[in-house]
């Protein structure tokens, strides 16, 4: 059982020498935990934490006062981020954080030693640690996301295989005669393609009916994705169907707008929506994330994005309320019928390690001014005013307010660009890599009827704590090159 002992350094002063940059290096209070490791218990109960639960709610009467304190750990610095993410290519200006994130060097030499150890002795590791560090991952995000029970909390490879597990269960729906041909799911026009396909490979193939709520983009206000996803749930609903499933983005990745999901997820519940599934691969690290208060069924948050954790971890909330008897990892080993979270720790001879660092993630984070939470907002202020130095820039606009923006921001491209296709805009995010040293995504909008002089190209510009004002200086800079130029995509051989 794990011993949880807290303590708060306080700063008494500090400089800031950088409102963009050395803002992310300076530390204040911070929360750390101290595990004490016992023999691992092979039975279900060990595994999913009741036990050591129980032993929890009782401890905090008999525990003992510290006869010492526990050592401090150290604040982050400039030259502590710089070599925490050394292994950086220096020459690129990585403003990609969204697509495949970052780990520190410290979590990378933690995982490597964690391999080392499976490799060293397995027999051992897998009978003696494997199983007890996963459910210490679990303990962990269970207490960010603020869950109710660690056995909500399933740890998977990535958000698509999440979203995989829900479907397969309402897939299962239909099979077994509880839903009917033609009841409905919908989902958000930008829900991320894996998720579409997912969607299309269990749902429709069932004999289910998707509705796609019509986003408009640039989008303005909360109110517009409100209205859309009120009117998809009446059409949903036409024709005596049943909306058997919702799901709903909490950041969509292109473009990237924050989705009012708390608000979403209360429709649903008004208007009888069986279920909610919300796909966050975006979520954790880049906006508030609370189970008690987002309410859905199913919640899923890749941990590799803007958690800081190695390739590729993610978790999968599922409501302790909801029927979750039939929800099953797709790919079926010895723990099948013991329980999602159990199927999920074992599917199989591989690697686990990215997994098991979900708490030395954490003592990195916390190292950090206000955790997570001041990175969030540090993040959040540095990516707004980066756009807004672009759009200025360029003579543009973004794609949509800052309130609706998180660690992103969809910034206008010139028109004379010429971006008239998807394959423009993946041409041109090459172009940039390749002939400037750029790393950002590109996203081609069609022109809706009626539109004057639209813009048909945005670039989603990203801020993690490793980012400094000169990597959106040299996107800015390439752009106006590009345009001085009389540069346009048709240029770009195929």
């Amino acid at each position: 059982m794990s011993l949880n002992h807290s303590f708060s350094l306080f700063l008494d002063s500090f400089l800031i020498l950088d409102p963009f940059t050395i803002s992310h290096f300076l530390s204040n209070s911070m929360a750390s935990s101290l595990h004490t490791q016992t023999k691992t218990n092979t039975n279900i109960n060990a595994m999913n934490g009741t036990s050591a639960a129980a032993d929890d709610s009782k401890s905090h009467l008999s525990k003992k006062p510290r006869l010492h304190t526990p050592p401090q750990p150290s604040m982050i610095t400039p030259s502590d981020v710089l070599s925490e993410f050394s292994h950086h290519d220096p020459s690129i200006a990585r403003i990609n954080n969204g697509s495949f994130g970052c780990c520190p060097s410290s979590v990378l030499s933690a995982q490597q030693q964690l391999q080392l150890q499976w490799l060293q002795q397995p027999d051992h590791f897998y009978f003696n640690q494997l199983q007890s560090r996963i459910l210490q991952s679990r303990r962990t995000i269970k207490d960010m996301i603020n869950a109710d029970h660690v056995e909500e909390v399933s740890i998977v490879d990535n958000a698509t295989t999440a979203a995989a597990i829900v479907l397969q269960k309402i897939a299962w729906g239909f099979a077994e005669g509880k839903f009917h041909p033609g009841d409905a799911a919908v989902m958000l026009h930008y829900a991320y393609g894996a998720v579409k396909k997912s969607v299309e490979a269990y749902f429709t193939r069932a004999g289910g009916y998707v509705i796609e709520v019509p986003l408009p983009f640039p989008v303005n206000s909360v109110d517009e994705i409100v209205q859309e996803f009120r009117k998809t749930l009446e059409r949903g609903k036409q024709n005596g169907r049943r909306v058997r499933l919702a799901v709903i983005d909490h950041v969509t990745s292109m473009p990237s707008v924050v989705i009012p999901v708390k608000e979403l997820v209360r429709i649903c519940r008004e208007e009888g929506v069986d279920q909610v599934f919300v796909d966050a691969a975006h979520g954790i690290g880049c906006v508030d994330v609370d189970m008690k208060q987002i309410g859905a069924d199913f919640y899923t948050s890749n941990l590799h994005k803007w958690f800081f954790c190695p390739p590729s971890v993610a978790f999968l909330y599922c409501r302790r309320s909801t029927n979750n008897s039939d929800l099953h990892h797709p790919v079926v080993s010895h723990e099948y019928g013991n329980g999602l979270a159990i199927e999920s720790a074992w599917i199989g001879t591989r690697d686990y390690s990215a997994q098991l660092v979900v708490p030395k993630v954490l003592e990195f984070i916390n190292r950090f001014e206000g955790g997570i939470d001041g990175i969030k907002k540090r993040n959040h202020e540095a990516v707004v005013e980066m756009g807004e130095m672009l759009v200025k820039a360029w003579g543009t606009h973004p794609g949509c307010p800052p309130e609706m923006c998180s660690s992103m921001v969809m910034v206008g491209l010139p028109a004379c660009l010429g971006i008239s296709s998807d394959q423009d805009a993946l041409k041109l995010r090459s172009y940039l890599r390749d002939k400037f040293g750029v790393e950002v995504p590109i996203y081609y909008r069609a022109p809706k009827d009626g539109d004057v002089g639209p813009l048909t190209g945005y670039a989603r510009i990203s801020y993690q704590v490793y980012n400094k004002v000169d990597d959106y200086y040299k996107l800015r800079d390439a752009i106006n090159q590009l345009v001085h130029n009389a540069f346009t995509c048709a240029s770009i051989p195929n």
